[in-house]
């Protein structure tokens, strides 16, 4: 075999194995695949309300420090760390015995003043027939005229310091300003109290109960959109730590008069009821507000929302069973709904289910899913 030969007999056999390796060509089965099948959903007119949520803080409408006015030893505690407490209930008594022995001496002068008083306005008297019948001077008259006026003054001062004693003695007996509840006591019993003793123990008041929450005016614009400058067309809900909703609607009762420069914020001020002592001072909660004025938009599930960087998009399917894809603007989500304010019409479907597999054009086999809750609510 010349080398002419033995060359193309080398080329035919490696054509043969690259001619092996290729693919086969495919089957008329094999490029008829069927259309992907997806699960749609018809956008509805729902009623969805407009909102905004904040960080806030609860705070008790009254709360007060009870601290010692008098010093002396502090006596039995009158009271459970934790207990409701009513307005006038005794709560903690500091040793009264000498208060009270102070009272008793003011009494004591107190009296004598009175004596004296009497004294001198009999001599007064006396001083003044002497003067009338000529048998007695001016001077003596003006002498026990000065003596009873002093007399009387020295009455007031006694009763006056008599008052003052009493008001110590009253400083004994530590009694709640308010109904609420009292926390832990800082002093037990037996040890020495004073004005500088500091807090003893602090009453709240639970019910009702207040929540801060700070908003920025371009947010608190946009909530009195369509509503009074007062907030009376908004309704404040609460979302609590583990995410329920609190059952009672709060009410704005005050929105501050000035705006933080450095934040533009404006504290704002709703009040719950608190009978059942969900909400603690200090506890932080999120603020939900909303118009009383519900707004009916196109809404579909949650799931048709898919995000790239041009944005928000959706599927829809054609009657031609057609997929299209549509950009769109979402607004507000509840409830597992997203409200779509551009970009969609109610009645068109939207594809919840399959968009992985759905490309722009595509042909698909679409399902209609069953109403979910979210979308049967009214």
């Amino acid at each position: 075999m010349t080398m002419q030969e033995r060359r193309f007999t080398v080329m035919a056999l490696l054509g043969a194995g690259f001619a092996a390796m290729l693919p086969a060509a495919p089957t008329g089965a094999q490029q008829a695949a069927p259309p992907p099948a997806v699960l749609v959903q018809a956008a509805e007119l729902k009623p969805i309300a407009d909102q905004a949520e904040f960080i806030g803080r609860a705070a008790a409408v009254d709360k007060v420090e009870l601290r010692a006015r008098v010093k002396g030893f502090l006596g039995p505690r009158k009271f459970s760390d934790g207990d409701l407490v009513k307005e006038g209930q005794v709560l903690f008594t500091i040793e009264p015995e000498p208060y009270q022995a102070a009272v008793d001496q003011k009494i004591a002068q107190r009296d004598a003043a009175k004596a004296a008083l009497t004294n001198a306005q009999l001599q007064l008297t006396r001083a003044e027939e002497l003067l009338r019948s000529k048998t007695g001077t001016q001077v003596t008259y003006d002498q026990r005229l000065s003596e009873q006026l002093q007399a009387k003054a020295q009455l007031e001062d006694a009763s006056a310091q008599l008052r003052d004693a009493e008001i110590q003695l009253s400083y004994t007996q530590i009694k709640s300003p308010i109904d609420g509840r009292i926390g832990r006591a800082a002093v037990s019993p037996g040890n020495i109290v004073g004005p500088d003793s500091g807090v003893l123990a602090t009453v709240v008041s639970e019910n009702p109960i207040r929540v801060l929450f700070s908003i920025t005016q371009r947010e608190l614009l946009e909530a009195r959109r369509d509503n009074s400058s007062s907030g009376d067309g908004l309704v404040v809900r609460l979302r609590l730590a583990d995410g329920s909703i609190y059952p009672d609607k709060g009410k704005l009762d005050f929105i501050d008069v000035t705006a933080d420069a450095k934040t533009d914020g404006q504290m704002v001020r709703a009040v719950f009821d608190n009978k059942k002592g969900l909400l603690t001072d200090g506890q932080t909660v999120r603020v939900i507000v909303e118009g009383e004025k519900v707004p009916t938009v196109v809404a579909v599930p949650q799931a048709a929302i898919a995000q790239d960087q041009s944005g928000p998009y959706l599927f829809i399917v054609t009657d031609k069973n057609v997929a299209e894809q549509r950009r769109v603007k979402v607004g507000v989500a509840r409830d597992g709904l997203v409200a779509i304010t551009e970009g969609l019409k109610a009645g068109e479907k939207v594809i919840i289910q399959g968009q992985q597999r759905v490309r722009q054009g595509m042909t698909v086999n679409p399902s209609m899913a069953p109403p979910s809750a979210s979308m049967q609510k009214q």
